[in-house]
């Protein structure tokens, strides 16, 4: 089983930056071997996807409502998955959760419902 761990989470204001980080401490199988989203939910609205990426930093796919402010990148050493959030506004505040399976990044980050492995997700406010 992967189990995931985000952390990275809090309150920052408009225009600020956050790194958020998720990995599988403890787990049987290797985060390497799996592609990871990101993704996001708000109060009140349904699941998105925000940005996913391959078993290497050479295959990414962002949203475009976060393209060119955030970054997912994947540090296979520290088996860890980053996503630098650059430019904040109100609007990205949600819970933001990592995900992992066996898939492609494009649809991994439309179609989320049928992902197996999940963290329970760290909280972003963006707020002065």
């Amino acid at each position: 089983q992967l189990q995931l761990v985000e952390s990275g989470g809090g309150l920052v204001q408009p225009g600020g930056s956050l790194t958020l980080s998720c990995n599988a401490p403890g787990s049987t199988l290797d985060l390497d071997d799996y592609a990871v989203g990101w993704f996001r939910q708000a109060p009140g609205k349904e699941r998105e996807g925000v940005a996913c990426i391959g078993t290497t930093n050479s295959i990414t796919y962002y949203r475009d409502f976060v393209e060119g402010r955030f970054t997912i990148y994947r540090d296979n050493a520290e088996d860890t998955v980053y996503l630098q959030m650059n430019s904040l506004k109100p609007e990205d505040t949600a819970v933001y959760l990592c995900a992992a399976d066996v898939t492609t990044v494009r649809p991994m980050c439309h179609v989320w419902q049928y992902l197996r492995f999940w963290g329970q997700g760290t909280l972003v406010n963006v707020s002065s």
